[in-house]
């Protein structure tokens, strides 16, 4: 067979579903290949980028790795963003990208460039095919690294002359492996260390929306009544409506949580990559008596140095601490502090729920209403923008994985694809992505692919006219901001365009009637909203002041 055959089979044999892209002239043997395999769709995307960012948000959703591909030079470089966006945020990918014929390689040439180089940085592992009876091994191993703790991008790359040539070698079966996890001795040392604590806390990073993760973790907080604090990536590991919840933190600034974490005499850390809420703004003078557990051994950093690290499986962690839990016949904490904290951020959540405003319209309204509107399951998508601070503090999740933002490499142009990607994967949910203006366009190509698809999809607006998070914090720290503002389509007609339902909603009496008729519309929907970013300088405002319940 051809070695593009050999390559398609191998990624069958890995059980990849869908592939999301932008063919070209060098990875045309692939995609005939491609086109007669009966277990893998090809999503043809608008722009390279949108294909990553559809891959990236199966990865987050699934577990397991779909693949963006695009062709050399151009194609691979309109991958990029969307790459180090899910290999950040831990997603498990495959990127495919085509290459000029080996003989070329050596010397200047049309199209060719280092792509497996540029990729190293964005990767965990990168590499070209070189023959083509290495097919088999490379895919094993690049689906491996993909889904193994912390899960990441990968890219292959395949010459178009190696793609045609003759090969008789066939995939490899797929093995499972058991992660380690820690032994007894540093078990029973974290758990003296919990029993002994009568503040302790709990700061969930994105390794606690693993499915067996967050069951364990609702276990042990069940037994404990230890508080969880959430980072932007792990809401939804324990439901928003457990007296243990402690909601979010992560806006780098200082909020309602940090209460919790200043009155905590030990913080136990699951699953918490140090980009999601950097340890300077939760433990300043680096004294904090922290337990780490996690898939991998700590960051060094002076303001996070462990004394105790649970390396290993997550889920197998915290089953062990709640069975040590179980055995010692329960542990009692001291739960006013955190019980305060939970009582003044549900406060802060509902205080304008029953907002009636005209022309524009709060954030916490839109968020209100939004939660309202979507189920325990539902999915909520944030682009990166100001909205994105709105959505991480104010929007709580009943489950893992119903909340989608981006926190490391924090890429505009996330969410349009990333809801059409979502739609694909449960189609019987509803999917909605927030989007500022500035976002939503970066990837308005997109808006085709779903209509072509057929997507059931709601994708809301805020609308401000200006990157508003950069306005935001530029005020912040100057008193002012450069011209940050841009115009905006009829964003009717751009509906109609392309085939969408088009709403604009302009007083906040309509939004939640709106946004219910657009989520049960068949196919794609726009909502777009005026917000009222007055309210970003509030908040600031009210944040540099917080005053610690006791």
């Amino acid at each position: 067979m051809k070695a593009s055959d050999l390559l398609v089979k191998c990624l069958e044999n890995e059980g990849i579903e869908y592939i999301f892209g932008v063919p070209g002239e060098e990875n045309a043997d692939f995609m005939m290949s491609l086109e007669q395999s009966q277990r893998i769709r090809f999503i043809l995307t608008r722009h390279e980028q949108g294909a990553a960012f559809m891959a990236e948000v199966y990865g987050r959703l699934t577990g397991n790795p779909a693949g963006c591909l695009g062709t050399l030079g151009p194609g691979a470089t309109n991958l990029i963003t969307g790459v180090a966006d899910a290999n950040m945020d831990r997603a498990p990918m495959l990127v495919l990208t085509g290459q000029g014929a080996s003989t070329r390689l050596h010397k200047e040439s049309h199209q060719i460039m280092d792509v497996v180089s540029m990729f190293e940085p964005v990767t965990k592992w990168a590499t070209g095919v070189l023959h083509e009876d290495t097919i088999p091994e490379i895919v094993r191993k690049a689906v491996r690294i993909a889904r193994t703790e912390k899960p990441g991008a990968c890219l292959i790359e395949l010459p178009e002359d190696i793609a045609g040539n003759d090969t008789s070698c066939v995939p490899l079966t797929p093995r499972l492996f058991r992660r380690p996890v820690p032994d007894d001795v540093i078990l029973d040392k974290a758990f003296e260390k919990l029993r002994h604590a009568k503040r302790p806390i709990i700061i969930a990073g994105n390794g606690c929306i693993r499915r067996r993760a967050s069951a364990q973790l609702r276990r042990l907080c069940e037994k404990t009544g230890i508080g969880v604090i959430s980072t932007f990536m792990a809401k939804g590991c324990v439901d928003m409506n457990a007296d243990y919840c402690l909601f979010t933190v992560g806006l780098a600034a200082r909020d309602v949580g940090d209460c919790g974490l200043d009155a905590a005499d030990l913080i136990i850390t699951l699953g918490y990559d140090m980009v999601e809420y950097h340890p300077r703004l939760w433990n300043p003078t680096g004294n904090k008596d922290i337990i780490h557990a996690d898939f991998l051994p700590a960051e060094i950093d002076a303001h996070y140095h462990p004394d105790t690290e649970l390396v290993g499986d997550l889920a197998y962690t915290l089953e062990k601490l709640a069975d040590r839990v179980d055995a010692c016949g329960g542990i009692d904490f001291r739960s006013s502090q955190q019980a305060a904290v939970r009582e003044q951020m549900l406060k802060e959540i509902g205080e304008h729920r029953d907002d009636s405003t005209a022309g524009s319209i709060r954030p916490q309204k839109v968020l209100w209403d939004v939660r309202v509107a979507l189920g325990p399951d539902d999915i909520l998508l944030s682009d990166v923008g100001a909205h994105k601070m709105w959505i991480a503090r104010y929007y709580q999740c009943h489950q893992p994985n119903t909340c989608l933002i981006p926190n490391g490499f924090c890429s505009m142009g996330f969410a349009l694809p990333g809801v059409i990607a979502a739609n694909l994967v449960y189609p019987d949910r509803k999917v909605l992505a927030i989007c500022g203006d500035g976002g939503f366009m970066m990837n308005v190509q997109e808006m085709e692919t779903a209509r072509r698809l057929g997507s059931d999809i709601t994708v809301l607006v805020w609308e401000d006219g200006a990157y508003g998070l950069i306005a935001w914090k530029q005020q912040g720290e100057f008193g002012r901001h450069t011209d940050l503002s841009f115009g905006n389509p009829d964003w009717m007609k751009l509906a109609d365009a392309f085939g969408w339902h088009g709403h604009h909603v302009e007083n906040s009496a309509g939004l939640a009637a709106t946004l219910g008729q657009a989520l049960h519309e068949s196919g794609p929907s726009l909502v777009v909203v005026p917000i009222d970013y007055r309210e970003n300088m509030l908040l600031s405002e009210r944040l540099g002041n917080i005053v610690c319940p006791i």
